[in-house]
C-alpha cells in the first residue's frame, strides 16, 4: 500500500461507516438449525482495515441481512471500525449509502473551516503567494507536524456515522462493539471498550504519517492495522463470539514492479506488518467460522471518490458464501424484531452545560479560543454548532488537533475542548514563490520567507516578518497585540523597506523604468469584526526615493528623497469561500492615504480606493463580478510617484503590466469560470473567459487615452501544491495583446 493511499485509508474508514444499503432480507425456504435453537450461538462480525476499500464490509452487511444473520457483537480495525461503529448504533443501510454519496477525499482531509468563518488575520495570508506547510522553529530546531492531516475534519465526519454521541460504554450499545488501535510507544494493541466513538474511530484510524496520533489517556494512538488489523481474537476472547464472520479488505503487496520509489518502499513496509498479524489472525479461525474476502481489484486504499463501486464487490464476495449464511438464518419476525431492536434510536443528550473548559492549554490563552466559539455554556447543545466550533478552533492557527468530551462532575456538566496546542510551535516558518510572464520580453519572479512567533504574552501578541527578492524585494514586520485576550480592538506597530520597479508609458510604448525604493514606519489601532472583517486606523511616516532606471534623462526625478507623512485607514470586508477560485460569497475593502504636512510631508493630497467582489456558481458554472475606483478627495492633485497603475492578465488584459497609470481609475470585470477537473485536496481546474472596461483619467503621460478601455481574456488554470497557475491570452479593443503565465495570484 502506498503512503499517499494510507492518507486515505482513514478516510476511507469514514467513507466505509456509512456504506451502502439494502436490498430486501430473501427468505430461505426452511428454518435453519439456528432459527429452532434458543441458545443459539452467538454470532461476531469482525471487519478489517483496508481504507476506502473497506467500503466492501457495507456491501457484505446488506448480504448479512438479506439472509437474516444475527450480528449479536462487532469487532473492527480502522475502516472496519468505522463501518462497524455506525452499523453497531443503530444505523441503517439505507443511511449508510446515504452517507457514502457525500464521501469524498476533498471532505475528509480539507482540514480548515469554511473559509467565511476564519479568523480575518488568517484569511488575509490568502492574498499572498504563500504555498509551502508551516514548519516550526523551537531553540534553533525545526519542526514539523506529525501528519498530513490532524483529522479534525475526519471527526466530524465520524461523528455523523455514529448514531451514539457522547460516551458510552461500547457493550450498552444496540450491538455490542469493540475498536482496535495501537499504542504508538509500546507497539501493542489497544482493545477500546468505551468511551466517545468518535475519538474511538479517529483513533483506530491514524495511518502513521498520513494522520497525526490521537492522544487518548495518555496514549499516543495510531491505526490498529499494525498489531491487529483483523481483529479475530478480540471478538473471540473479549466477546464470547461462537462463530465469526470475518471480513478481510486489506491490500495485497506490492510487487516487484510496483516498488517504484520511497512512497512505494515506505507503503510495502506498513503492509508486510499488516499481513503478518492478519495471517496470524486467519491461522485463529475455527471450521464453523466464515472468511469473506472480496476481490477488489485494482481497487486501493484511498479511493475514497469511488466508494460506491466498492461496496457492491463485498456483496458478491458474500454471496460465494450464501449456502453457509443460510445455516445461520433466523426466522424473518425473530430477525425483525432483533433488528427493531438494534436499530433503536439513541437519543443524543443535548443538554446545556454549565461550563466549557479547555484542558491544558500552555501557551493559548482559553478565552480567545472560547471567542471563536457560538456554542455557550447554559445554552442546548447544537451538534452542527459544536463541530462548526471545533473546526473554527482549529482554523485560528494555534492547534494540531481539537476535539471535545462531556464531564459530568457534581451538580455540574462541562464541555471539555481538548485543543492540543501545536508541538512545533509556536514559532513558523513559511515559504512562497510568485512567477509571471508574458512571453515577450517581461518576466518577473518574486521569492518570499515568512516568519511568524506566536503568544509573545497572554493577551496573544503575534510578531510576523516577510522578507521577499525580486521583482519587488523588501522586509516587512508587524507587532500586533490584541487589547484584551477576547476582544476585537488590537494595536500594530509596523515598518517596510522596499524596493520596486515601475515603468512608464506613452501608448504602448515603454519610456522609461523607475526603481522606488521606500523606508516606512507606522502604527494602526483597528478592530475586527468578529468573522467578517477588519478596520484599521494609522498613521506613517518615511522616505520614497524614485531612481531613473532606463530611459532619457530628462525623464529623470531627480536624486532628492521625498518625505512622506500620512493618515491612512483600511476597511475590510471579505466573505469569499477561497481567494484562488472563489466560487461563492463577497468581498470589498476602501483604503485611504491622507498625506499630511502636519506629519512632515512633503506634498499634501489625499487618496482613496475601493473594490468589491461578487461571486455566484450554479454547478460547475461560476460568475465572478469585480468592481474598483480610486481618485483624489479634494483639490490637490496626485504626486507623479503615487498615481494609480493598472493593465496586466485580468486587470485590463491585452496591455502590459502597469501599463495604464494616472490620477483616477475606474474598472469594472465579469469574469466566468467552468471546473473542468475536481481535485480531492485543491481546488481542481478551470477554463474560462473575462470582460473588462477600464479608465483612466488624468493620464501621467499627456495624450494617453482617458476613454474607456475594453479587453477579454481567455484562460486555463488551475490549484497545485505551489499554488495556482494560469495560463491565457488577453485581448484590448485597441489592439493591444499578450499571452500570460502566472503562479501566484494575477490579480
Amino acid at each position: 500500500m502506498q503512503l499517499r493511499d494510507r492518507i486515505s485509508l482513514a478516510a476511507l474508514c469514514l467513507a466505509m461507516a456509512t456504506l451502502p444499503a439494502m436490498a430486501q432480507p430473501a427468505k430461505p425456504s426452511d428454518p435453519s438449525p439456528a432459527a429452532d435453537n434458543p441458545k443459539r450461538p452467538r454470532i461476531c462480525l469482525v471487519l478489517s482495515g483496508g481504507g476506502a476499500r473497506g467500503a466492501a464490509h457495507v456491501g457484505v452487511i446488506k448480504v448479512l441481512e438479506e439472509y437474516r444473520v444475527p450480528i449479536d457483537c462487532i469487532a473492527g480495525t480502522s475502516m472496519g471500525a468505522l463501518v462497524g461503529a455506525s452499523y453497531a448504533t443503530g444505523t441503517s443501510t439505507p443511511e449508510m449509502d446515504k452517507i457514502l454519496k457525500t464521501i469524498s477525499t476533498e471532505l475528509l482531509f480539507k482540514e480548515n473551516p469554511p473559509r467565511q468563518e476564519m479568523a480575518m488575520r488568517r484569511k488575509q495570508d490568502d492574498y499572498g503567494i504563500l504555498f509551502t506547510p508551516e514548519v516550526g522553529l523551537s531553540d534553533g530546531t525545526v519542526k514539523v507536524g506529525k501528519g498530513v492531516v490532524t483529522g479534525v475534519q475526519l471527526e466530524t465526519v465520524l461523528r455523523q456515522l455514529s448514531k451514539a454521541k457522547g460516551h458510552y460504554q461500547f457493550d450498552s450499545l444496540p450491538i455490542p462493539y469493540r475498536a482496535v488501535a495501537t499504542d504508538l510507544v509500546t507497539g501493542k494493541a489497544v482493545v477500546f471498550k468505551q468511551g466517545e466513538l468518535a475519538n474511538v474511530m479517529r483513533a483506530s484510524m491514524s495511518v502513521p504519517g498520513a494522520v497525526a496520533p490521537a492522544e487518548f489517556d495518555g496514549m499516543m494512538l495510531v491505526d490498529g492495522m499494525l498489531t491487529s488489523n483483523l481483529p479475530v481474537q478480540t471478538a473471540r476472547e473479549e466477546m464470547g463470539a461462537d462463530i465469526i464472520i470475518a471480513v478481510n479488505v486489506g491490500t495485497p503487496l506490492l510487487t516487484r514492479e510496483q516498488l517504484s520509489g520511497i512512497f512505494g518502499v515506505t507503503g510495502q513496509m506498513l503492509s508486510i506488518l499488516t499481513e503478518q498479524n492478519v495471517q496470524a489472525s486467519l491461522a485463529a479461525l475455527q471450521p464453523t467460522d466464515i472468511l469473506i474476502t472480496p476481490e477488489l481489484g485494482d481497487f486501493s486504499t484511498g479511493d475514497f471518490d469511488n466508494l460506491q463501486q466498492i461496496a457492491p464487490l463485498g456483496e458478491a464476495a458474500a454471496r460465494k458464501v450464501a449456502d453457509r449464511l443460510a445455516q445461520l438464518s433466523l426466522p424473518a419476525g425473530e430477525y425483525a424484531a432483533l433488528r427493531q431492536r438494534q436499530q433503536a434510536t439513541v437519543v443524543a443528550d443535548l443538554r446545556p452545560v454549565d461550563e466549557i473548559r479547555f484542558v491544558n492549554l500552555k501557551r493559548v490563552n482559553p478565552e480567545t479560543a472560547q471567542a471563536a466559539m457560538d456554542t455557550k455554556a447554559g445554552q442546548p447543545i447544537e451538534q452542527e454548532t459544536l463541530d462548526r466550533d471545533m473546526r473554527r478552533i482549529y482554523g485560528i492557527g494555534d492547534f494540531e488537533h481539537v476535539n471535545y468530551r462531556f464531564i459530568e462532575e457534581p451538580g455540574k456538566r462541562i464541555l471539555a475542548v481538548d485543543a492540543a496546542e501545536k508541538s512545533w510551535g509556536p514559532d513558523y516558518l513559511r515559504f512562497g514563490l510568485g512567477l509571471s510572464s508574458d512571453f515577450s520580453g517581461d518576466a518577473f519572479f518574486n521569492l518570499l520567507g515568512s516568519y511568524r512567533k506566536t503568544w509573545l504574552n497572554e493577551l496573544g501578541a503575534e510578531w510576523r516578518t516577510d522578507a521577499q527578492l525580486g521583482h519587488t524585494s523588501g522586509v516587512y514586520t508587524e507587532f500586533y497585540q490584541p487589547l484584551s485576550a477576547d476582544g476585537p480592538f488590537f494595536v500594530a506597530p509596523r515598518a517596510a523597506i522596499e524596493r520596486r520597479t515601475a515603468d512608464l508609458y506613452r501608448d504602448d510604448d515603454r519610456v522609461a523604468s523607475y526603481e522606488m525604493t521606500s523606508m516606512l514606519a507606522g502604527i494602526d489601532i483597528g478592530s475586527h469584526f468578529n468573522r467578517y472583517g477588519e478596520l484599521r486606523l494609522g498613521v506613517l511616516g518615511g522616505k520614497l526615493t524614485p531612481e531613473l532606471d532606463t530611459g532619457p534623462e530628462i525623464l529623470s526625478p531627480g536624486g532628492d528623497s521625498i518625505t512622506q507623512g500620512a493618515f491612512t485607514s483600511r476597511l475590510i470586508l471579505d466573505q469569499l469561500d477561497s481567494v484562488h477560485f472563489p466560487r461563492s460569497g463577497w468581498r470589498a475593502s476602501m483604503n485611504t492615504f491622507n498625506s499630511n504636512s502636519s506629519l512632515g510631508a512633503d506634498d499634501e493630497y489625499t487618496k482613496w480606493d475601493a473594490d468589491a467582489n461578487a461571486v455566484f456558481s450554479f454547478g460547475n458554472n461560476t460568475f465572478n463580478f469585480a468592481v474598483k475606483a480610486g481618485d483624489k478627495a479634494g483639490s490637490n492633485p496626485l504626486p507623479r510617484y503615487d498615481q494609480f497603475q493598472w493593465g496586466g492578465f485580468l486587470t485590463g488584459s491585452g496591455y502590459a503590466t502597469g501599463q495604464l497609470a494616472g490620477e483616477s481609475l475606474q474598472f469594472g470585470r465579469a469574469m466566468y469560470y467552468h471546473r473542468i477537473l475536481r481535485s480531492s485536496i485543491f481546488e481542481g481546474a478551470y477554463s474560462g473567459f473575462s470582460l473588462e472596461a477600464s479608465r483612466i483619467g488624468d493620464p501621467l503621460v499627456p495624450g494617453n487615452s482617458e476613454d474607456w478601455l475594453r479587453s477579454a481574456s481567455v484562460f486555463l488554470a488551475t490549484d497545485s501544491p505551489i499554488g495556482p497557475m494560469y495560463l491565457g491570452y488577453g485581448r484590448a479593443e485597441d489592439g493591444n495583446s499578450s499571452f500570460y503565465f502566472y503562479l501566484g495570484r494575477p490579480f
